[in-house]
């Protein structure tokens, strides 16, 4: 089963390539499995569907003109020095092509889907398919107005990072419109190079919405602590060029000048080539429990959004890298399968900001108690008297908790427990 065999959401390491074809294929299609998005999901959908025995062709198709690569290091490792990088992708070339027989459509973007046909077109074909994995991802929200250039960057791709490393090596003061995680992560990079760093930030407090009020205000004394300046309740009007400067007019009538701007205010998924196609699409590609959007469609990662089972059937979407490793897995796995199976998990996320870990599992809730204060905390998250997420600060024992989220702990049970570890 999906659940026995590929189930490892605490490690990053990809499976071995000895660890495929370990099945005879059971059916032969005519036409290949299709993974629209060269990202981890789509890459961990190519390797589950081998490894169940898909024995017909796979095209990996990605808009971005390399192989598929971690993420995660674009706002950490890669921003962390001076030191050379280097473009490491998750394989190469010849593991992919030679050893899990995968055609790669690498630099060619998908831009609609014929459901009745069973057929995609990208910007430079029409492709049909037996089956079809979409894990496109997500793209990061645009600021109305604001035109990107050498000073003024995004990150989302590799690209993007070793352009915004080039700009950190310049030093000097960075504005950060947007205070979220990869918001966060980059003024960490930035802090530690000795740039003078502002976050702006539109709500009362970062991560509202992800984290609720009272942990996101707990959260917000880390950057103080560490010399960042945060504006929060800010609303930015314009971001120009000024020279050998970068202008930032708050909506407010003040001005804040940097010499290098990060705009990240968000991401939404990549959804626009799916209009029109008859998927339901509702923040995201809405699935069923096994992440199906049609017969013989299946999402995986940021662009899915699928009722999880453990958390009452909510429709759930995640923007993590072990939620999009583990639905790559089965999205590919029920591609491969003659019956597909159900998909849960208790979602699970970590960051880095100024060498303090930030893990959170489970979800939010608008029920939390903070236990501990300062750099070392843990946040329960309960509903009724369940709990159902926990986030911790510098707190390893968070990890210990899936099974309680798992099992339905009473809270206060829980509490209880961590207060006894607590007090010895």
């Amino acid at each position: 089963m999906c659940a026995e065999r590929f189930r490892t959401p605490s490690t990053r390491a990809p499976p071995k390539l000895s660890a495929f074809r370990t099945k005879e294929s059971r059916v032969k299609h005519e036409h290949p499995l299709i993974v629209v998005g060269a990202s981890l999901a789509g890459l961990r959908a190519v390797e589950a569907a081998r490894r169940e025995g898909w024995g017909g062709p796979i095209t990996l198709l990605g808009a971005e003109p390399v192989l598929p690569y971690d993420r995660p290091p674009l706002s950490k490792a890669v921003l962390a020095d001076g030191a050379p990088v280097e473009f490491k992708p998750f394989r190469t070339e010849a593991e992919l092509v030679t050893d899990l027989g995968v055609t790669l459509a690498l630099g060619e973007r998908a831009t609609g889907l014929d459901l009745d046909r069973s057929v995609i077109t990208t910007n430079q074909r029409t492709l049909a398919y037996s089956r079809l994995v979409i894990a496109t991802g997500s793209s990061p929200i645009p600021l109305p107005g604001v035109k990107f250039s050498d000073r003024i960057l995004s990150l989302r791709t590799w690209h993007d990072a070793v352009a915004l490393r080039r700009r950190l090596n310049q030093g000097g003061r960075l504005a950060v419109v947007g205070a979220g995680f990869i918001g966060a992560e980059i003024a960490s990079a930035a802090v530690k190079r000795g740039l003078e760093v502002t976050l702006l930030e539109a709500a009362e407090a970062p991560l509202v919405p992800a984290l609720g009020t009272a942990v996101a205000r707990a959260l917000a004394g880390v950057h103080a602590a560490n010399g960042v300046t945060l504006a929060t309740g800010v609303r930015v009007a314009a971001i120009t060029e000024s020279g050998g400067s970068v202008d930032i007019d708050l909506a407010d009538g003040s001005r804040l000048t940097a010499d290098t701007v990060v705009v990240g205010v968000g991401s939404r998924p990549q959804t626009g080539w799916l209009e029109g196609s008859g998927l339901t699409l509702d923040n995201g590609v809405v699935c069923d429990a096994t992440l199906s959007a049609a017969p013989n469609v299946y999402a995986a990662g940021d662009v899915a959004r699928w009722p999880n089972a453990l958390f009452g059937d909510e429709l759930m979407r995640l923007e993590h890298w072990t939620s999009a490793a583990e639905q790559g897995i089965w999205a590919g796995c029920n591609a491969a399968r003659e019956t597909a199976e159900s998909f849960q998990t208790v979602p699970y996320f970590w960051s880095d900001w100024y060498g303090n870990r930030i893990q959170f599992l489970g979800t939010r809730s608008d029920d939390v108690e903070i236990i501990g204060s300062g750099d070392k905390f843990v946040a329960l998250y309960s509903s009724g008297p369940k709990l159902v997420g926990v986030l911790g600060l510098n707190s390893p024992m968070v990890m210990r908790l899936r099974a309680a989220i798992v099992a339905g702990d009473d809270v206060d049970s829980v509490r209880e427990g961590l207060l006894a570890g607590t007090a010895s």
